[in-house]
């Protein structure tokens, strides 16, 4: 491996230097044109491929190879074969064909299908993706595939992804036809996921059960210091952190993901990694990439990383700020505004085609985000609510606001910064500021959609976003294509848009409780702050009908991922409340009643003394301590008892709902009662590290 970041750059990644490198110009031409187009791969070229990938690996240390795919358990699988295979004179030789390459079978009946097939019904198919290049994870070679049933049916996160690419891709072309734009091939969405994450010490994170099982903390009362005097926040990185991030770059360059920015979050023990954007599905490959490193090189470091959306109460929690943008392959951001964005009118439409989709589809988008952990983090004060608004900014609002009304637009003089400093430079202010409340802001040339969790994979909030602006297009294309008059059409359907979804567009306080009120009162947003809430909607007539006219799914792979995604809901917090339980009986009750005997121990030995000897203090707290552990033991059969009868629910959206509305309540009440005795009892008897130990561990 090379000295500088550009010697070893990618140097796992089997990508396109090395398929010029190790292919012939005929072949190499054919898997472009594959990539590139979506053409048919021949399997003389794929057996050629499987060749050269494989020689490639094994001189990079390789013996293994897996399709290495995404399921609908969040999270990345794998099964290894190893290269071998037997030779005449009893030996081995190294092969890999082309139908390896192309096609696995793993054994599908453990993954989550939702009802797509029955549970003794095993067989299962990976197939390459060859649009995310292969690379090389701890000696074996990782092909990324697409996860489908012996059916077709898409058990995976991959294959509906692409589907929403390639629907907007085609509809996107309609649109640009239109516009005169007859040299490009194909249209790309791409995005930049930031990644927000906790650091803590391992052996802390060993003594918490809640941590190890659910990764969050289910008990935890508030430190002294939390995250108040902002001083974490882009604060200088501790030398400890910095050797992880240091680590954790090289790990991320080698597989050529582009791992740009790093920096202190606003929590204690919070950190933040920005890539470089990509096409999306790459993107979505990286960020899953990411997640697995992360962790992987924290255990090296001696530190736990935490992806969960809210580990700690009271400090803020974590997200993945999806930046998403669309562009044509001869490279033009079809969200820039350029530098006359009212006289765009190719930027107008695509622009009012993202607001469109936002407006129809905003529930779409809401569940694309919903998990248990996120439903922690939405509404608070570090991340948007849970309902969907854009933010357009100063500028484009008062575009739109002239559009709207038929009226010239007089623009925006841009303001010289003087920060009343001689030798500081001056700088042309940016025509409006950000807006960090809001869910969907556009940001310059793209759009931040800052709802997503920080353990969330990116491809569903991405299919969601692909499809609804798919259907966007696809409204505009038909009308535009038999329009008389080409550019009052387009006036006219801009104008419309405006008109009709402006009550998406708030630029405004999103934290502001008067902003919800008018968001669900007056403009009749959606407001679904839970799971349950709003997963029951990915089945509406109007999403079903959208999302199988553009073949992203079918409607019984709808079906499936309502219930997937309930019953994760359902089992998550379930675990949750299961732990507390154990925690409550096993650890917090014995710890407390071992200080409380203490206590008792000292009043009988001051009253041995002389009775006339006041233990005031030692009374009251015992008292009050062993009120609390009545309560403790009280909450603790109360939550489960609830959790018991979720099995009476018919359903799982019943039984979504009635922890919902039942068990989550009992989980808060026995945190209540239980963190109030962990601020009342000494910290030789308190079982577990406590936040201040957690949030101020890594030194």
């Amino acid at each position: 491996m090379g000295t500088t970041v550009s010697d070893y750059f990618g140097c796992l990644v089997f990508d396109d230097r090395e398929m010029k490198a190790n292919l012939s110009a005929s072949v190499y031409a054919s898997l472009r044109k594959t990539i590139d187009e979506g053409a048919k791969l021949d399997l003389s070229v794929a057996n050629t491929v499987a060749s050269a990938m494989k020689d490639w690996a094994v001189a990079h240390g390789a013996t293994h190879f897996t399709h290495w795919f995404q399921p609908l358990t969040g999270i990345t699988a794998e099964k290894h074969d190893s290269f071998i295979s037997p030779a005449p004179d009893g030996g081995v030789i190294m092969d890999f064909s082309g139908k390896e390459l192309i096609k696995g079978e793993p054994d599908a009946s453990s993954f989550p299908s939702g009802g797509l097939r029955a549970t003794f019904e095993a067989r299962g198919y990976t197939a390459w993706d060859p649009t995310s290049y292969a690379f090389i994870k701890e000696k074996t070679l990782c092909i990324p595939t697409a996860f489908c049933s012996y059916g077709g049916e898409a058990l995976d996160k991959k294959t509906p992804l692409l589907r929403s690419m390639e629907a907007l891709s085609r509809q996107a072309m309609r649109v640009l036809k239109l516009f005169g734009n007859e040299d490009v091939k194909c249209v790309r969405t791409s995005v930049g996921p930031e990644q927000e994450y906790f650091l803590i010490p391992k052996e802390l994170y060993e003594k918490r059960k809640d941590l190890i099982y659910t990764g969050r903390t289910l008990f935890g009362a508030k430190p002294p210091k939390g995250q108040e005097m902002d001083d974490h926040y882009f604060g200088v990185i501790k030398t400890r952190v910095a050797s992880y991030m240091a680590d954790l770059n090289e790990e991320l360059w080698k597989l050529g993901i582009l791992a740009k920015t790093e920096h202190n979050e606003v929590a204690p023990a919070q950190h933040e990694l920005a890539p470089i954007y990509s096409t999306t599905n790459i993107a979505a490959d990286h960020n899953q990439l990411t997640m697995e490193i992360m962790q992987k090189v924290a255990a090296r470091h001696g530190l736990v990383c935490l992806l969960h959306e809210k580990p700690f109460a009271g400090v803020n929690g974590s997200g993945k700020h999806n930046n998403w943008s669309i562009a044509t392959d001869t490279g033009v951001n079809l969200l820039s505004p350029g530098e006359t964005p009212y006289e765009n009118a190719q930027f107008l439409l695509f622009l009012c085609a993202v607001i469109k989709a936002v407006d129809d589809y905003q529930d779409l988008l809401r569940l694309s985000v919903a998990t248990a952990g996120n439903d922690h983090r939405l509404g608070a004060n570090e991340a948007p609510p849970a309902v969907v608004s854009i933010f357009l900014g100063d500028e484009l609002q008062a575009i739109l606001d002239a559009i709207e009304k038929d009226v010239p637009y007089a623009g925006i003089k841009k303001k010289t910064m003087k920060l009343g400093v001689d030798v500081l430079p001056r700088f042309a202010r940016d025509n409006t500021d950000r807006n960090r409340t809001s869910p969907f802001a556009f940001t310059g040339n793209k759009f931040e959609f800052r709802m997503l969790g920080s353990s969330n994979s990116i491809s569903c909030a991405n299919i969601m976003l692909n499809a609804a602006v798919a259907e966007s297009l696809k409204i505009y294309a038909d009308r535009l294509e038999g329009a008389e008059d080409f550019e009052s059409a387009l006036h006219a359907m801009i104008k419309k848009t405006i008109k009709d979804h402006k009550r998406i567009i708030f630029n405004g306080n999103g934290y502001d409780d008067v902003w919800i009120k008018e968001a669900t009162e007056v403009r009749g947003l959606c407001n679904y702050p839970t799971t349950p809430d709003c997963m029951p909607h990915l089945l509406d007539e109007k999403n079903v009908a959208m999302l199988t006219s553009h073949k992203v799914f079918t409607t019984a792979e709808l079906e499936s991922r309502c219930e997937i995604m309930l019953e994760n809901y359902c089992k998550t917090v379930i675990i949750e409340a299961n732990t507390m339980v154990d925690m409550a009986r096993k650890q917090i009750l014995p710890g407390v009643e071992g200080y409380c005997a203490e206590l008792a121990g000292t009043i009988s030995a001051k009253r041995a003394v002389s009775d006339t000897i006041a233990c005031g203090y030692e009374t009251g707290l015992l008292s009050k301590l062993s009120m609390l552990t009545d309560q403790i033991a009280l909450k603790t059969d109360e939550l489960e008892s609830a959790v018991v009868k979720l099995k009476e629910a018919s359903d799982v959206i019943g039984e979504s709902y009635a922890i919902r509305d039942t068990v989550l309540s009992k989980m808060a009440a026995l945190r209540a009662v239980a963190d109030e005795a962990e601020t009342m009892t000494a910290e030789k008897y308190w079982p577990f590290p406590t936040y201040g130990e957690l949030l101020f561990g890594v030194r």
